[in-house]
């Protein structure tokens, strides 16, 4: 029996996690779950996993949870012993840190990097689908899942592909990996029509059913970039041996080319239980009831470079890996407020990569003051260049938007 701790479990990955825990109940046992603030989806995990800790991102909603599970829900009986109940930062690596044998760290952006580095000093292995924990921190969590001695497991599509490719391989064969882009719902769009492009055509993604944050990344192609930085570090790569292709079916999630000009590729159609299960049941394979893959009905396959004019956000992913281990960090930070920001109405689609580009430049361009190329030493020393990223691109939007409303008066005038 595997006892699993989810962090993220309403998210889109964690609801998939907890479907293929619960399709294995022999095999799994769910021992601790945290949330942000769908407290009645929560409420309906811990009725039917009967977790021994569970936590929130705020106490009202801890309060609330309480009260519903004493309550008991629609076709569930309230449980018979209360899971321990915490909220924010605290309760989140209260999560963590439970004991358990596997921690799927299934947040979100930056949030998710604190408790994830708590479950590896814990001595957890650790199912990593929060690809944000190694853009800004690759080198300290690499070197802290070392010290510990435990697993780092990918949960992302293209790095679970990956994985399961270099198994018997020495790394020393490998020449480079190649990550497969579906590109996103703009990538037959002119850059013309991108520019006005809305928060709902954004989401509206053709292959995947992902959350909005990361959906928007697909969009711009940011998410290939943070991916571009996740590979270097999951698997000790130069910036120059990770590429990517356009793969608009998203049947071949990944490739790897090995010295003697091999090409290894992982292929399955487009469902995140698959590398999910992979990553829980490691080194094992679950019995999916999935849909199977059928290449003769699908006919062919279809690459293509990605288009950089169109999409600039990708080629920033280099950038910051040239710019030091502080500059992922500072392109990730600036990457989550422009995203925030456009799907808050506040700023166009175009202005998400443009906000990004800004503050890198900035970042990289305060010389040896700015420490860009400098190591980062602890957490807080990511904590620093996080904060930084994010100061910066506020004050990039709010410098943007106040000259565009200027345009518009004049305009008017």
């Amino acid at each position: 029996m595997i006892r699993l701790s989810v962090l993220g479990s309403t998210g889109s990955i964690g609801e998939q996690t907890l479907a293929v825990a619960g399709a294995f109940p022999e095999r799994f046992s769910v021992v601790a779950l945290a949330a942000g603030r769908k407290v009645e989806k929560l409420a309906e995990q811990v009725r039917r996993f009967r977790p021994e800790r569970v936590a929130l991102a705020e106490e009202s909603g801890a309060e609330k949870l309480r009260t519903l599970l004493r309550e008991g829900g629609p076709g569930a009986a309230a449980p018979d012993v209360l899971p321990e109940i915490a909220y924010g930062a605290e309760g989140l690596e209260e999560v963590a840190v439970h004991e358990a044998d596997r921690v799927v760290a299934g947040l979100v952006g930056a949030v998710g990097l604190r408790p994830t580095l708590a479950a590896i000093r814990a001595g957890r292995d650790v199912a990593l689908a929060n690809k944000e924990v190694l853009v800004m921190a690759g080198a300290l969590v690499t070197r802290e899942v070392e010290r510990a001695g435990v697993e780092l497991l990918p949960v992302d599509s293209e790095h679970s592909a990956i994985f399961q490719v270099l198994s018997g391989q020495r790394r020393e064969d490998v020449a480079r990996v190649i990550l497969t882009a579906s590109g996103g719902p703009f990538r037959t769009w002119s850059a013309e029509r991108i520019a006005e492009a809305t928060v709902e055509q954004a989401l509206a993604h053709p292959n995947w059913d992902m959350g909005p944050k990361i959906t928007v990344d697909s969009a711009t192609l940011m998410n290939k970039g943070l991916e571009v930085i996740e590979a270097r570090w999951l698997f000790d790569l130069a910036s120059s041996q990770v590429d990517v292709v356009v793969h608009p079916q998203s049947i071949v999630h990944s490739l790897v080319e090995l010295v003697d000009g091999s090409v290894l590729a992982q292929l399955g159609l487009p469902d995140m239980r698959g590398p999910i299960a992979f990553a829980l049941s490691h080194p094992e394979r679950l019995p999916l009831e999935v849909p199977r893959l059928d290449l003769a009905a699908l006919g062919s396959l279809d690459f293509e470079p990605p288009d950089r004019g169109r999409f600039p956000a990708l080629g920033l992913a280099w950038a910051a890996l040239e710019g030091g281990e502080a500059a992922p960090a500072v392109l990730n930070a600036a990457n989550e407020v422009a995203v925030a920001a456009f799907l808050a109405g506040e700023i166009p689609f175009p202005v998400i990569a443009a906000t990004c580009a800004a503050v890198l430049d900035a970042f990289l361009g305060r010389g040896s003051t700015g420490s860009g190329g400098a190591g980062l030493r602890d957490l807080e020393d990511v904590l620093a260049a996080d904060a930084w990223g994010r100061a910066a691109a506020h004050e990039h939007i709010r410098g943007g938007r106040k000259g565009r409303e200027e345009g518009r008066e004049e305009v008017s005038a």
